[in-house]
């Protein structure tokens, strides 16, 4: 019988509330099958960390602080990057598969989007063919919910969206309090969503209104609407209601915000000189609302990414089980596949996990369906209601605490010894 074969997990990319549900999954299932799988590692912030051999060892961590992962945001426990390996970067791809190799590794596991799946793929394709018998495996992650197709035939969301969704949700009723009380001075509140270029996170607003009671507006990129069209909706609501909510994209074009990119070459919004919301704020105060006041705005940020306490169970749920869909995939199908989530038909939310090529992921990306938005771009249809409302559900996530704060998971920093000279990855 073969020795198992050791594993190396690693994350990519932007961070979500449940990305460690999923890197949990992956751990605890490589556990139960012993026969299979030898060490668990994780490349310490991401590609980055198998790069300069930097392999922190999970099969050694305390089983109560990988349970822990589950409610533990972001990406602290093991880290995340944004390197991407390249076609040219031909040392790196040789580092990785010479760092492999060094440690005896028969997996690797990758989660993250569709840059990362693309990193999988060509990792997996590599491994096969340098003899290294690896098997490449990715597991989706992304607030975005841009991985895969526009049918919704590749993965009908991906872990982190129902989280952010829910996020939004929440946050559009407590926007609503505080404008329908400080509205004789603060009349028009801007609230600026995540997502550079698909609407979903914005979309998601209307779930905190599903029965469409507030005065609210919501402007994705896919709008296409002008500064001018804007303030024509804002002031048309302010004569019939009084007040305005707009929920707007960080990806509305309102032209130049001095705008910064990541190694990806993915727009960092809140990097950039300017925010879309600030232009918008402004703008609608140059050209003067048709109401008394002022309209003011607000930027949640990176917290819709780490903001554990307005994580969605089913979510949470969710992104473990695609992890453990992964493993199994590994262990009874092979390479080159990323674990997925499709929807059974019929007026009852189910989900059942699958695979799919990894080619077919790899740099994907979907766009929002043109049907989900109104005939007057200023909002999401009521499809879009019934394919978002189950992913955000019904109950608070279980978070311990102790002294009064959110108890994380610790993992000890162990490393795997170090076999090879030190290496500077390529791109830096």
């Amino acid at each position: 019988m073969a020795r198992p074969k050791n594993v190396v997990v690693a994350q990519s990319g932007g961070p979500s509330p449940v990305i460690n549900s999923s890197l949990r999954g992956v751990v605890e299932t490589c556990r139960e099958m012993p026969d299979k799988f030898g060490k668990v590692y994780a490349g310490y912030h991401g590609i980055e960390g198998v790069l300069r051999e930097e392999l922190l060892d999970l099969s050694g961590q305390n089983p109560e602080e990988i349970a822990l992962l589950r409610n533990t945001p972001a990406a602290g426990s093991i880290g995340t990057c944004r390197y991407k390996l390249k076609p040219n970067q031909t040392r790196d791809f040789d580092r990785v598969m010479d760092v492999l190799r060094a440690h005896d590794v028969g997996y690797f596991f990758y989660i993250g989007g569709n840059d990362s799946m693309d990193t999988a793929a060509k990792v997996a394709k590599l491994g096969q063919e340098r003899g290294l018998e690896l098997v490449g495996v990715g597991v989706p992650k992304t607030i975005d919910n841009d991985v895969g197709d526009s049918e919704f035939k590749i993965i009908d969301h991906t872990p982190g969206y129902g989280s952010v969704a829910r996020y939004w949700a929440y946050m559009v009723q407590n926007a609503n309090e505080e404008n329908a009380g400080s509205s004789p001075a603060d009349p028009v509140l801007v609230l600026q969503a995540m997502g550079r270029k698909i609407g979903f996170i914005p979309a998601a607003a209307r779930l905190g209104d599903p029965n469409r009671e507030m005065p609210l507006l919501i402007l994705t990129r896919e709008s296409g609407l002008t500064l001018e069209a804007v303030a024509d909706h804002v002031n048309g609501l302010l004569k019939s209601r009084g007040r305005a909510i707009v929920v707007i994209s960080e990806g509305f074009d309102v032209g130049d915000i001095g705008e910064r990119k990541d190694s990806f070459g993915h727009t960092m919004f809140s990097a950039s000189e300017s925010t879309v919301e600030q232009i918008v704020v402004n703008y609608l105060n140059s050209v003067g609302l048709a109401a008394r006041g002022s309209a003011r705005g607000n930027v949640p940020g990176t917290d819709q990414r780490h903001n554990m306490i307005y994580a969605s169970t089913v979510d949470l749920d969710e992104a473990y089980l695609v992890g453990r869909q992964a493993v199994s995939i590994a262990a009874t199908e092979g390479s080159g596949y990323m674990a997925t989530i499709l929807r059974e038909p019929g007026s009852c939310y189910r989900v059942r996990y699958d695979k799919v090529p990894l080619e077919l992921v790899a740099n994907s990306e979907r766009t929002f369906p043109k049907a989900w938005i109104t005939p007057d771009k200023v909002d999401v249809t009521d499809d879009f209601v019934r394919y978002a409302m189950p992913l955000i559900g019904n109950d608070w996530p279980s978070i311990p605490l102790i002294g009064g704060l959110q108890r994380y998971a610790r993992l000890e920093m162990k490393f795997a010894e170090q076999k090879l000279p030190k290496y500077e990855p390529q791109a830096y």
